[in-house]
């Protein structure tokens, strides 16, 4: 399973609901693999309006993986205008860029090639545990947790 989907991905049982359904735990990952996959920044941006931050920060961090900041850049919302001179402005643009461009690749490395092979997500609110195996989590409740 790979962080995108579990960014995407919370608990629906009878007692939870939103937002203390998500994000959900990691835990007990005994296997997690870095599978490589080609860079692809203009599908990262598209998807950078669906991204839970905060979420993605956490389970990376349950993973053992350090490399996002604490903070997504500013470049990923909002635009580069304060310069002054023209000068400035391709410099801080310039500067931009490259910050923005070495984050994309943290942010894709993070999301894409990081997969769980094994492990469990847990629920923040009913601590419901839904298993991964073999890289698929398993989201099925049983009848009595359902909502009705």
């Amino acid at each position: 399973m790979r962080l995108i989907t579990h960014n995407l991905l919370s608990c629906h049982a009878k007692l939870c609901s939103a937002p203390t359904n998500f994000p959900l735990d990691l835990q007990n990952c005994t296997t997690v693999e870095d599978r490589p996959v080609d860079f692809n920044p203009d599908f990262l941006r598209g998807f950078l309006p669906k991204l839970e931050w905060p979420a993605l920060l956490r389970a990376s961090r349950q993973l053992g993986d350090a490399s996002l900041p604490e903070q997504p850049p500013a470049s990923f919302t909002l635009s580069h205008t304060t310069a002054s001179t023209e000068d400035a402005m391709q410099t801080e643009k310039a500067t931009s860029s490259e910050d923005e461009e070495e984050v994309l690749k943290k942010l894709h490395h993070v999301l894409l090639e990081l997969h769980v092979i094994d492990g469990e997500m847990t629920c923040p609110s009913c601590h419901r545990v839904f298993p991964i195996k073999s890289g698929i989590p398993n989201m099925l409740l049983a009848e009595h947790e359902l909502r009705k």
